[in-house]
């Protein structure tokens, strides 16, 4: 017994046995370390996908939504695991999320949160006009956000002539919208018709197009032309800018102005004749 105990005493203090017996202790601990990581990252954990394709801005409801299980290593942080946190939020503006699509932080947003491309992206300077329009002179639908268009006008003059124009040049559409302002090319599952170009312009030239608009009873057309478009004038005169303008402000008035001349004209009459009054008593 004693000639056994003094043998494993001799195997344990050797150098080389103690290297081997530290060598296997290691390997063994990595072994069990990479084991446990692949385990942790392949275990199927629940995930919420879209169950069917949900357009932008659209309220997100729970029968959109299922749950699949993947592995744990594909789903990344800025991934949403919990329903609860997807129900009665909003797509975000220009997002689509797939059928089969995890929900990701970044695409969801509160109503009150959801914003409209349409006023972030009119220039310092400008007003967004409302430019109604239909599927014919949209070109049959074919007008998209980000092109450039011309504004011209058709009218007739005091001599019955009919003339055309270019009212306005190289305007960039910011927005194509439906009766109900809805983007008509944000959603890829409705046809949607156009009813309106949005797009900025300076204060003088938002006056003016309300002017021109205002006389459509007495025959005045404004329509958009894609830029750099002909537009032929059958039996007309072509006209420049400025005798549109001129013919436009010739036939309104500012009603602001209007009102507070009318405004001094009854206040200056009463102080007249009251001073009238006192002269004659």
């Amino acid at each position: 017994m004693n000639n056994i105990l003094i043998g494993l005493k001799r195997f344990l203090t050797n150098k080389n046995t103690v290297t081997v017996i530290a060598v296997i202790v290691i390997l063994g601990l990595l072994y069990w370390g990479y084991t446990s990581q692949i385990n942790t990252s392949v275990n199927p954990v629940a995930v919420p996908v879209a169950k069917q394709t949900i357009q932008p801005r659209t309220e997100i409801t729970a029968d959109m939504i299922t749950t699949i299980r993947v592995p744990k290593i594909a789903v990344s942080e800025n991934v949403i695991t919990a329903t609860s946190k997807i129900v009665g939020k909003y797509t975000n503006l220009n997002v689509t999320v797939p059928a089969g699509s995890m929900f990701y932080k970044d695409v969801l947003v509160e109503k009150s949160a959801l914003p409209d491309s349409v006023f972030t992206a009119v220039k310092d300077g400008e007003i967004p006009y409302q430019f109604s329009v239909n599927m014919e002179t949209t070109y049959g639908n074919s007008i998209y956000p980000g092109n450039k268009i011309d504004i011209y006008m058709k009218a007739i003059d005091d001599n019955g002539q009919i003339m055309v124009g270019r009212l306005l040049e190289n305007v960039e559409v910011l927005a194509v919208k439906d009766s109900q302002g809805r983007n008509v090319f944000e959603n890829t599952s409705e046809t949607r018709t156009p009813a309106y170009l949005i797009f900025g312009v300076p204060e003088r030239i938002h006056i003016l197009l309300r002017k021109a608009v205002y006389l459509k009873s007495a025959g005045v057309e404004i329509f958009p032309v894609p830029h750099g478009g002909v537009v032929p004038v059958e039996g007309g005169l072509q006209v420049d800018i400025t005798e549109l303008q001129n013919y436009i402000e010739s036939r309104t008035v500012n009603l602001l102005t209007e009102e507070l001349n009318e405004a001094t004209e009854e206040t200056v009459p009463t102080e007249n004749t009251n001073t009238t009054q006192n002269t004659n008593q």
